[in-house]
């Protein structure tokens, strides 16, 4: 069974930084793609970030570009976003998943950019 579960979100004032986690377990995590998705309050899903098995290719949205970056760790089977000078547009629940497009969810870390 898949299994995802983030981490690492919270309260931060604009303008700070926070690092999400997603512990992945029940598949061969190193053999695929995994991506980031958020979904702001009373918005669609909107897909933040993307890499590949190795962790040679990355791929963002327009909105996060030069703003997220996002990594892997294979012999932790874990992938991380970290995210800096937050916006309070930056308010979502975050989700990892498997794929670029996404299959497999996790249930979400909140973040919340206010001051």
């Amino acid at each position: 069974e898949v299994q995802l579960v983030e981490s690492g979100g919270g309260l931060v004032q604009p303008g700070g930084s926070l690092r999400l986690s997603c512990a992945a377990s029940g598949f061969n995590f190193g053999a695929l793609d995994l991506s980031w998705t958020r979904q702001a309050p009373g918005k669609g899903p909107e897909w933040v970030s993307g890499i590949n098995p190795g962790g040679s290719s990355t791929f963002y949205g327009d909105s996060v570009r030069g703003q997220f970056t996002i990594s892997r760790d294979n012999a932790k089977n874990t992938v991380y976003l970290q995210m800096s000078s937050l916006k309070p547009d930056d308010t979502a629940l975050y989700y990892c998943a498997t794929g670029i497009q996404p299959a497999d969810w996790g249930q979400g870390t909140q973040v919340t950019v206010s001051s």
